[in-house]
């Protein structure tokens, strides 16, 4: 694990490893009381013995200080009339065990689940923070995957498996002490495929990672898959491609099917060969101790023996278990890795000397040259000046830089070559938060959250009251279609708006931007969707309120029709990157270029249209 990733680990630890540490100890207290039981149990077993053979004086091997409590007590019988006393003492035993055993359980469950919250909260502010250009490269369903599926794997193992590790280690490391001290040849019996075990774990927790890696990675591939699908599903009713995404999606689930039962062999493999060499080692435990018992009286007692067996099952557990330890590690280191990437990934920064400048001022675009990281330049030395309140259209055919432009305004993307000046003021010094905040953006496909119409529009404004959201809504045209649905503005609008029509999202979008106040206003072919008399009535509107006092935004308007772009101060016509023509609508129309040609288009066509019976009779 690189620095960087422990520092993110050790940054999510914080705050729960006192957790960790009690249950460790927890751990360590269930554990001893497990070991002692069959100490006492033996220790009865060779007191029945003696007596069977005559022996009342003999020693006891309790644990102590419970021998030494018994013999001052009269011996062996004194336990041979309380033998209730080990019964109770078995008892008791158990049950303090299982108390820490609970403590533990629910210390790790606490402490695992405020990792796992901890984690999901970062995650999420993260990726809040991250560029946009990374989230256009991103694929949606990947990320989601994990966010959740990754983050629950690391919480699965750091719940269940790692106070195991210490588990296995505190077991080993007592019971190997015990039993040496009873008999070293025994050990060595009842510990000679324990190195074996040992060696499968590690080698089975090499492959393990690997292939879960590509199962995980395939995963995300399935998920984003199914992301698109659902998030384009008009899409794909429109174009009668069901069948094409039933293939692609089968693909992709036959690719994760292939992976997982990669996984799944693996497994199976694991725990049936360490199964068998557990069972074996049982047998050659029993077999040994059997022996010794019989040719060996004095050397290895029946209760020893009991011991030694009861020893090795309770240790053979979590020596196999350290295999799936490794395995789930392996998992969790896998996931961990992909949680980390996103958060080694840099988030947007402002510049040390970044403030908060006025937004309502002059506009210039000087010698602005933008490229995307593949060197495909998209913007070449766009020089242009908005004033204050203007209202600048931009024309032009698709990848002709329109939105591009309106991007570097946000700042969405940074300018590669010159500047953008806003009061003077160079963009990259103002906080991208304050910017963004004073810059309302409509697109042309806007985003609809799944709540009510009320909501949807309200988001934009906290704490604005139903006054002002029918405001808005009346200045975008929208009124009136809300009115007519049965809950009005407490419809429901369904994910992404899809129960909506384009122009009818549009609509809502609009109103959600007017509703706050904001310095520059950019229409990104937002009016796209509606009729030519609904595009004139928002734009009507919009005039009206700002001859009724409201401050006048500067206000960028990005379209293909004629009508919508006329009225603009200023209009830039662009091709190739470049701006070729620039003035207003008459200026333009009586110059030749690609503006006049697209205006006799649209005239003739029009005309044509009004000329028509058969299309009047429609």
């Amino acid at each position: 694990m690189t620095k960087s990733r422990r520092k993110i680990l050790y940054s999510f630890m914080k705050g729960n490893l006192l957790k960790y540490l009690g249950a460790i100890c927890a751990m360590v207290v269930s554990v001893g009381t497990g070991l002692i039981a069959p100490l006492v149990l033996a220790g009865t077993i060779d007191a029945l013995v003696n007596v069977s053979n005559h022996k009342p004086d003999a020693a006891i091997t309790l644990p102590e200080p419970a021998a030494s409590w018994m013999m001052a007590r009269g011996g062996i019988p004194y336990l041979m009339e309380h033998l209730w006393l080990v019964a109770v003492g078995m008892i008791v035993l158990y049950a303090v065990g299982g108390v820490f055993q609970y403590l533990r359980g629910r210390w790790t469950a606490q402490a695992s689940e405020r990792f796992s919250k901890t984690m999901r909260d970062r995650l999420y502010s993260h990726l809040q923070n991250l560029s946009y250009e990374y989230h256009v490269k991103a694929q949606t369903g990947d990320l989601i995957q994990r966010c959740t599926s990754d983050v629950d794997t690391v919480r699965g193992f750091l719940a269940s498996q790692l106070v195991e590790i210490f588990h296995a280690i505190a077991m080993v490391a007592i019971a190997l002490a015990v039993l040496l001290n009873i008999n070293v040849r025994m050990t060595l019996y009842s510990m000679v495929l324990v190195p074996p075990l040992f060696v499968f774990a590690f080698a089975f927790f090499n492959l393990v990672r690997k292939y879960f890696l590509r199962a995980d990675e395939a995963e995300g591939k399935l998920s984003a898959t199914l992301q698109e699908n659902l998030t384009g599903v008009r899409v794909v009713r429109a174009f009668g491609r069901a069948a094409f995404e039933e293939d692609k999606f089968d693909a992709a689930n036959e690719d994760y099917y292939r992976k997982s039962m990669k996984l799944v062999h693996l497994l199976s493999v694991y725990w049936g060969g360490s199964d068998t060499l557990s069972m074996l080692q049982t047998g050659i435990t029993v077999v040994c101790g059997v022996v010794m018992v019989v040719t060996a009286p004095l050397e290895l007692s029946l209760g020893q023996m009991v011991i030694f067996v009861s020893y090795i099952s309770m240790l053979l557990w979590p020596i196999r278990q350290l295999g799936r330890i490794l395995s789930d590690l392996g998992k969790a280191t896998v996931s961990f890795g992909r949680i980390s990437e996103i958060l080694e990934t840099e988030p947007e920064k402002d510049t040390p000397d970044a403030g908060d400048y006025p937004i309502d001022r002059d506009i210039e675009f000087r010698h602005v040259g933008f490229a995307y990281d593949d060197g495909r330049e998209v913007l070449a030395d766009i020089n242009l000046t908005v004033k204050r309140g203007q209202t600048m259209a931009l024309l032009g055919a698709t990848g002709s830089g329109k939105s591009t432009m309106v991007h570097l305004l946000q700042r969405l993307y940074d300018v590669t070559r010159g500047e953008i000046l806003i009061g003077g003021v160079n963009i990259n010094h103002i906080r991208k938060q304050y910017l963004r905040s004073h810059v309302g953006l409509v697109l042309q496909e806007p985003f609809l959250y799944s709540r009510s119409v009320r909501n949807n529009i309200g988001i934009a404004q906290k704490g604005c009251s139903d006054e002002m959201v029918c405001a808005a809504a009346r200045i975008a045209n929208a009124h009136e279609f809300i009115e007519g649905f049965e809950n009005g503005y407490d419809t429901l609008v369904g994910e992404r708006g899809v129960t909506l029509s384009g122009g009818q999202k549009q609509r809502i979008a609009i109103a959600r931007t007017l509703l706050k106040q904001n310095d520059i206003l950019i229409f990104d072919d937002s009016l796209s969707a509606v009729d030519t008399e609904t595009d004139r009535a928002i734009r009507e509107a919009l005039r009206q309120e700002r001859a009724d006092g409201t401050p006048h935004a500067t206000t960028f308007i990005i379209s293909h029709r004629l009508t919508t772009l006329a009225e603009a101060d200023v209009i830039a016509v662009m091709q190739n990157g470049s701006i070729v023509q620039l003035g207003s609508h008459e200026q333009l129309i009586a110059q030749e270029g690609l503006y006049k040609r697209i205006y006799l288009i649209q005239s003739a066509l029009e005309d044509e249209m009004n000329g028509d019976p058969a299309v009047k009779g429609a």
